[in-house]
C-alpha cells in the first residue's frame, strides 16, 4: 500500500471528502520538525488541515496556508530545548532577613 492508497482509505474511514497534496503537507511537515522541534510536525500537519477545512479552502487557498505556515517555520528563531517563555517563571529575589532580630515585631491579628 502506498501513501495515495492511505489517504484514500483514511479519508473514506474518517468520512472526509479530502484532495490532499501529500508532497506539499510533508514538505511543510519537515520545514517544521527541522526549524521547529519534531513534535511541531504532526501539529503543524493537523492545524494545516483544520485551518483549511474551516475555511473550506480549495487547493489553492491550502497552498497559501500552507506557505504562511512555512514562512513561520523558516523563520522560527527559538531552539527547540528553548523554554516556553509562558512557563519561565521570573524570580524575585526573596531577601535574607535570618541575621534580623524579629522578637519585639509586633503583627496584626486578622
Amino acid at each position: 500500500m502506498n501513501l495515495h492508497d492511505w489517504i484514500d482509505e483514511l479519508s473514506d474511514v474518517l468520512d472526509v471528502e479530502a484532495e490532499v497534496d501529500e508532497g506539499l503537507v510533508l514538505d511543510l511537515a519537515r520545514v517544521a520538525a527541522h526549524n521547529v522541534a519534531r513534535p511541531a510536525a504532526p501539529i503543524t500537519a493537523y492545524l494545516l488541515g483544520f485551518a483549511a477545512g474551516s475555511q473550506d479552502a480549495d487547493p489553492d487557498e491550502v497552498e497559501v496556508l500552507a506557505a504562511k505556515a512555512q514562512r513561520l517555520a523558516d523563520g522560527w528563531d527559538r531552539p527547540a530545548n528553548a523554554p516556553d517563555p509562558d512557563d519561565v517563571a521570573v524570580e524575585v529575589p526573596v531577601p535574607d532577613d535570618s541575621s534580623v532580630d524579629h522578637t519585639a515585631d509586633h503583627y496584626e491579628e486578622e
